[in-house]
């Protein structure tokens, strides 16, 4: 594989990648103002027009410093800071909000907790309006929980967020979504706007999802339910600390994210359904992407889960306009629309590790396993119609096993570094723990989408007898894990020994596993060894180990 090939199976990665580094350089510093920043972007992007019909070599290049600078200006505008409020002590504030996301509480609690986009404000505050924040209020008796898109009056203790506050901390995950105040120990004053019918219904479509999937096993092992809503629904506070703890020394959290793999398994199961009804492909590809689109919305929209469905629907696409499916580039696809829509979320911890860990299984696990594949087949001279059945059984238990190994080699060298950036743990026991635990989070997956279904059609023995089932493969999870964590080396509490250590060492991996990629492999080239010597090198020197 050449570096032409690169480019030819992911041509939007080099439009991603300016722009990423332009975003990264906007956030560690505003190095112009932004009218010379998207100005600079319009004359280099013209630039690059003028060069592709007279200067071929250089419309590239022009067109990189465009992304670039565009890039700088993007964050500036979307996280819109207002230095004034830098050193101002927090206030008691009136504030109209726009309720923009809502995190699930226990039901145990009387509060709200979310997003939201301030409306209106007092005179002496107007200043504020436009910007996002997060909010706090606690609830009277009987009152409930505003839902998106609704406009409510609120006070509050008003504070000011820090600019670059530490990626591993709650702050620095409000900071990636864009926000820059926070509004504690709220109350809501009045509705002055009710929430719009569509995002009622989701509500109600919520709470409804949530009763079918605790049915039968909600009162006898209510933990059990906790975690199946939570892998379904991406409802973590369900979670007790002791499951949440166990979870995230092991490596695991990422089961209980509606991601990548629910979503994943979701859009194969509606296709499946769709599929029996005998549409045409257009038809079940439009059909299935309203209803997968539902279901993200419905359990909130979460990042994570809006940037899986892009993924999964740029795969699809490519099915039903029939061509060759290429993982690689839907996944560049779908970090473009990320960063061209909500830029800010280059810096959350969901968006780096899960973007991280599929480029590495994609780059690196999968023609490594490959490379094993080849260099040892099973019965290589006995020709295959001669195979008796437990030949082929192990020719494809090999063949499986060795690509779930290499996959998991693959992403392991990423998650070592991003648990350290973000969760302050080392978690070498991550590898042998999701070998077996992604599998069986799949079966659950599909056990609480065919009790979706069949609550809402209103077989309800069905829905009990699926969560059964997926409780019972829950348990399995949950006592594997409480041993794979009582593994001598399982985690171990590390830190990086500087700041930027973290996203340089993460930088560092991702160029040498494209390069990688791109020659091939070849071991004139360095071979397969170069993204273990970064990560080696990385924990032998950067990190600091203990609490």
């Amino acid at each position: 594989m050449t570096s032409r090939s690169l480019g030819h199976r992911a041509p939007l990665l080099w439009l991603v990648l300016p722009l990423m580094a332009g975003l990264a350089a906007g956030k560690f510093g505003e190095f112009a103002p932004v009218p010379w920043l998207l100005g600079g972007a319009l004359g280099a992007a013209g630039l690059a027009v003028f060069a592709a019909w007279r200067a071929p070599r250089w419309w590239a290049p022009a067109l990189g410093v465009a992304l670039f600078l565009a890039g700088g200006a993007s964050y500036a505008l979307h996280r819109a800071r207002l230095p004034a409020w830098d050193s101002l002590p927090r206030r008691e504030a009136r504030l109209g909000l726009r309720i923009d996301r809502v995190f699930p509480q226990p039901e145990a609690r009387r509060a709200a907790a979310g997003l939201a986009t301030i409306v209106r404000t007092d005179e002496h505050l107007r200043e504020l309006a436009g910007q996002r924040l997060y909010f706090s209020l606690a609830l009277k008796r009987g009152e409930v929980a505003p839902v998106r898109s609704a406009v409510v009056t609120a006070v509050g203790v008003l504070e000011t967020l820090p600019r670059n506050p530490a990626a591993d901390s709650f702050d620095g995950y409000l900071a990636g979504a864009g926000m820059n105040f926070r509004l504690k120990r709220g109350q809501i004053v009045a509705e002055e706007r009710a929430a719009a019918a569509y995002y009622r219904f989701c509500a109600r479509a919520a709470a409804q999802f949530k009763e079918i999937l605790g049915r039968g096993i909600a009162e006898k092992r209510s933990a059990l339910a906790g975690l199946l809503r939570a892998m379904m629904l991406g409802e973590t506070h369900e979670l007790s600390d002791e499951q949440h703890a166990l979870f995230m020394q092991s490596g695991t959290m990422h089961l209980f994210a509606i991601s990548g793999l629910n979503i994943g398994v979701m859009a194969g199961a509606l296709q499946a359904l769709l599929l029996l009804g005998r549409l045409p492909a257009w038809a079940r590809f439009g059909v299935g992407v309203a209803l997968l689109w539902l279901f993200v919305d419905i359990t909130g929209a979460s990042p994570s889960a809006v940037r899986a469905f892009v993924m999964a629907v740029f795969l699809q696409a490519a099915f039903v306009l029939r061509r060759p499916s290429n993982p690689l580039a839907a996944l560049v696809a779908s970090a473009l629309v990320v960063l061209v829509v909500a830029p800010l979320q280059m810096f959350s911890a969901s968006f780096l590790m899960s973007y991280a860990i599929v480029a590495a299984l994609l780059v690196l696990g999968l023609p490594l396993g490959e490379m094993w594949l080849e260099r040892w087949k099973p019965w290589r001279d006995l020709p295959q119609p001669t195979w008796t059945w437990w030949q082929h059984g192990l020719r494809e238990a090999w063949h499986w096993t060795t690509t779930a190994v290499a996959i998991g080699v693959a992403t392991t060298l990423v998650s070592l570094l991003t648990g350290m950036q973000f969760f302050r743990l080392l978690t070498p026991g991550a590898l042998g723990a999701n070998l077996l635990l992604i599998p069986a989070a799949m079966l659950v997956t599909l056990g609480g989408f065919a009790s979706l279904l069949s609550g809402l059609v209103g077989f309800g023995p069905g829905a009990v007898l699926c969560n059964h089932a997926a409780a019972l493969v829950l348990w399995a999870i949950e006592e594997l894990v409480r041993v794979s964590v009582q593994l001598p080396g399982a985690f171990v509490p590390a830190r990086f020994g500087a700041a930027w250590v973290g996203p340089v060492a993460l930088a560092a991996l991702m160029a040498v596993l494209l390069a990688g990629y791109a020659v091939g492999w070849r071991k004139e080239r360095g071979g397969w060894w170069p993204p273990f010597a970064v990560v080696a090198l990385v924990l032998i020197f950067g990190v600091t180990f203990g609490k």
